[in-house]
């Protein structure tokens, strides 16, 4: 079946279960974004919020992958394919099992359903096995965090497919105020203060503007986790993923982890 991709949950959730689309949307921000591989001949369709539909239709799609996200576009993508949307990211709901049911539900409409089942069973082998590797690093909560400036940041929530996955390793999240949209954000940097005792793990790349004010900045270097040497840095990761960002995560936290803690 041919599939093509709008959102890009979707997109990660049909490569996934082995079915990788002919198509999809923003392909060089994808691979920059998520950092994950290209898949080879697959096409660019152009922004996510407004698709080039004449490449569409010349690409004659079996099946169109979106999201709620997009649901503006809905009635013009039926136009050119059978439309598949699911939802993913819902306020104040944990998105992890809504990512785990989607490759069972794409698995379906492609007519290969074991896929979905083989997924999902690789998927918990993995976290059960990254869960054993971070056992040993329950011993504090964990302030999960991205970085906007040296001065503020964005804090993942429950809510978040970051701070599912935490609490699934078995680790606990240091934030637990409410969450906008699987984050709360502009935090002030003074925020942290608030638990002195966790470890930070800024979840992607710091800005290099941000990155030289936080090392200047007296208010970050007199945090304790900044002063006791508790701060983790993980490359990029789509923060709006399916699956496969989920296992990216935990695959990164666990491995700084165990490399050991940073200096800024």
């Amino acid at each position: 079946m041919r599939l093509a991709a709008i959102d890009w949950a979707m997109l990660e959730t049909a490569t996934a279960i082995g079915h990788a689309p002919v198509a999809a949307c923003e392909l060089i921000s994808y691979h920059g974004e998520a950092s994950v591989p290209e898949v080879p001949g697959m096409v660019d369709l152009g922004l996510r919020g407004a698709p080039n539909y004449e490449l569409l239709q010349l690409i004659r799609p079996d099946l169109i992958l979106t999201s709620p996200f997009y649901v503006q576009h809905e009635a013009r993508l039926r136009s050119v394919a059978p439309v598949l949307s699911l939802e993913f990211y819902v306020p104040g709901a944990p998105p992890f099992a809504k990512a785990m049911q989607a490759m069972a539900d794409l698995a379906a409409a492609t007519g290969d359903p074991d896929a979905g089942a083989r997924a999902q069973a690789e998927t918990m082998v993995q976290l059960d096995g990254l869960a054993a590797r971070l056992a040993p690093f329950a011993d504090r909560p964990v302030s999960l965090i991205d970085i906007g400036d040296a001065r503020h940041l964005r804090a993942f929530g429950f809510d978040s497919m970051f701070g599912d996955v935490l609490g699934r390793l078995g680790l606990q999240n240091a934030w637990t105020d409410r969450t906008q949209f699987s984050f709360r954000a502009p935090l002030p940097i003074e925020r942290l203060a608030e638990t002195p005792e966790a470890r930070i793990v800024i979840a992607g790349e710091i800005p290099v503007e941000a990155l030289d004010g936080l090392r200047r900045s007296i208010l970050w270097q007199a945090l304790p986790a900044v002063r006791d040497g508790r701060i983790y840095v993980l490359p990029n990761v789509n923060a709006f993923g399916g699956i496969p960002s989920a296992l990216r995560f935990a695959n990164l936290l666990a491995e700084a982890f165990e490399t050991g803690p940073i200096t800024i």
